[in-house]
């Protein structure tokens, strides 16, 4: 089944309920429908067919979720561009991909550019029946291109919503990059006939006004947006009085963050742990503090070559998973190990089945023969004062292999003593933990998505 077909199927109960609200326009299912059928048949005209693979680039709004179920309905392979990137990134993945079709916006009009291309770049491609091809956000190394089938989308926004619970009484707040935030969600929200209040640029005071205009009763954002939140004095307790679930996603969620969150709204943030290749595989439903909770019903998690203290990769099985590679082409049965997929996370399992995640292996520090997991000697840095954000990596060392070292960027007009830093990280790190050189610097690398490039 088309991944439209199943979003049709799903709504038409709903078809005076609102779909979606885009500032002051809101939209309901039937006219939605519409629209997508109008543009449908535009892109038909155009020549874009079939298997065509459309690199998107296109700002967050109802219009690019009306291009994206036109593209889908009508069996295009839809590619998502962030659209703050930049031009020479946006050319790197229409080359990448092979595109046929570029659209994207110029004076708020839908521009349309054809490309040269081939249609038989890889024989088994058009047998996937491709809906998405995805990038990862480049974190860690090359994106390789997940290539996502209608029936790997179906399946894992059934397997999300075991967690999620969307139903026709929602209405979500959106705060995410849809180009990277599209499949487990917003197709999930619509199959369910949800209504989803879009923010976009400037949120702050979008969802000021969303939050007075709309019963808001789920949120689906990252701890910078909830961050932000905490710190805005516009929002108090009764701007969140009928949210039954905050979802937490794009990177982890802080501690500070966590409880600050709690103490000025009362409601508890939920983590998600969610990965291209699988989609949405963890829900921290049950809150327990630093783990990303039990793999939902559809799925199974094991821990492979976990050392003393049980920490191991982390493999994850279930229905949904990534289709193909699209360079190296590579198909499902070869990127899995006996249907396992390999996160390349390391992490522990407790008692009750709740999964820690302690980082990337790529990303382990290797002090001495004892590890280093950076994002716990980040959480530390950014619990001091006065720090906004932190990196903490490897530098190489003759005598003990690798020295953690860390960069800093300080919060507006705020100060930092290094030494008093230091003192502070010794007091909650162990002592090998706690970086030998500390740097104070602007800014950091960060990838399209918005996460810190390592």
């Amino acid at each position: 089944m088309n991944i439209v077909e199943a979003i049709r199927t799903g709504a038409r109960e709903y078809l005076d309920k609102a779909a979606v609200i885009d500032g002051s326009r809101q939209f309901t299912y039937q006219q939605l429908f519409h629209d997508v059928d109008e543009r449908r048949d535009f892109l038909r005209g155009q020549d874009i067919f079939k298997y065509s693979r459309v690199a998107l680039h296109y700002p967050d709004s109802y219009d690019y979720i009306v291009l994206s179920l036109a593209l889908l309905e009508m069996g295009a392979v839809v590619v998502p561009v962030p659209f703050n990137s930049s031009s020479d990134e946006v050319e790197d993945i229409v080359t990448k991909i092979d595109a046929h079709f570029l659209l994207s916006v110029r004076d708020n009009g839908l521009i349309i550019k054809r490309l040269t291309s081939s249609y038989n770049l890889y024989t088994d491609f058009h047998g996937l029946d491709p809906a998405f091809i995805r990038f990862s956000s480049g974190t860690t190394g090359a994106a390789k291109g997940v290539i996502l089938s209608h029936q790997s989308i179906i399946e894992r926004t059934d397997c999300a919503n075991e967690g999620l619970k969307i139903s026709s009484t929602d209405n979500i707040l959106w705060l995410l990059q849809m180009s990277y935030h599209f499949v487990v969600t917003i197709l999930l929200f619509l199959r369910k006939g949800a209504a989803i209040v879009l923010c976009g640029d400037d949120f702050l005071r979008k969802a000021e006004n969303a939050l007075c205009g709309q019963t808001i009763t789920f949120i689906y954002a990252s701890p910078f947006h909830y961050e932000a939140f905490i710190g805005c004095t516009v929002f108090d307790s009764s701007f969140f009085k009928s949210l039954r679930m905050a979802v937490s996603t794009a990177m982890k969620l802080p501690d500070k963050i966590r409880s600050d969150f709690f103490i000025r709204f009362e409601k508890q943030l939920t983590e998600a742990y969610g990965i291209i290749e699988v989609g949405l595989p963890f829900i921290n439903i049950e809150h327990i503090p630093d783990s990303v909770g039990k793999p939902l019903p559809d799925y199974s998690v094991k821990i492979e070559r976990p050392d003393a203290v049980g920490v191991g990769r982390v493999f994850i099985k279930g229905p949904g998973m990534v289709d193909a590679y699209f360079f190296p082409f590579t198909i499902r049965k070869d990127i899995l190990k006996d249907g396992w997929f390999d996160t390349g996370d390391l992490g522990r399992l407790d008692g009750e089945g709740n999964l820690y995640i302690c980082g990337r292996e790529k990303s382990v520090i290797n002090f001495a023969g004892m590890k280093i997991f950076p994002q716990e000697v980040e959480e530390v840095i950014n619990r001091y004062d006065g720090v906004n954000e932190s990196l903490v990596y490897a530098l190489k060392d003759e005598q003990y292999g690798e020295l953690p070292v860390a960069k800093i960027v300080t919060k507006e007009n705020s100060k930092i003593d290094i030494d008093e830093l230091r003192k502070f990280c010794y007091k909650h790190l162990a002592k090998y933990k706690v970086p030998k050189a500390i740097e104070l610097v602007c800014s950091l690398e960060k990838t399209a998505s918005g996460k810190i490039k390592r």
